[in-house]
């Protein structure tokens, strides 16, 4: 049992795991700014400019034929979803397109430095030996 819980620990502590759950807290906080995004400003003006104060409210209810109850199909929560979806994934799409363009500059700077010719790599590698020689 002990090894098992240090082998957990060895996992849990690797930094893929504390880097993937850092995303994962702020793409939940993230999330919560998008949907107040939706619901609380673009919905509603989505609503004004189609002629409905609240889409979220948009309903149209199916009678059962078998006398059951009613069925409620709730499309303006669906459409308040979809636009959740669409602008989280615009948002994550822009923050993505922004890192690459940041590391395909910095690949080109990098590119552009002068490599070493055989004659700097024979005197870098003849440093190095003397540096470990000396006490």
């Amino acid at each position: 049992m002990k090894q098992w819980i240090n082998e957990f620990k060895r996992f849990a502590l690797r930094g893929n795991v504390l880097d993937m759950a850092v995303g994962v807290i702020i793409g939940g906080a993230f999330s919560t700014i998008v949907k107040s995004l939706t619901d609380d400003i673009l919905m509603p003006l989505l609503g004004i400019l189609i002629g409905q104060v609240n889409l979220s409210g948009l309903a149209f209810t199916v009678k059962n034929p078998l006398g059951g109850a009613d069925v409620t199909l709730a499309y303006g929560l669906f459409l308040q979803n979809v636009l959740n979806f669409i602008l989280i994934a615009l948002a994550v799409f822009l923050m993505v397109k922004a890192i690459n363009q940041v590391q395909r500059k910095t690949e080109e700077k990098e590119a552009a430095l002068p490599k070493p010719g055989k004659e700097e790599l024979l005197l870098a590698e003849i440093r190095d030996i003397l540096k470990e020689q000396k006490p």
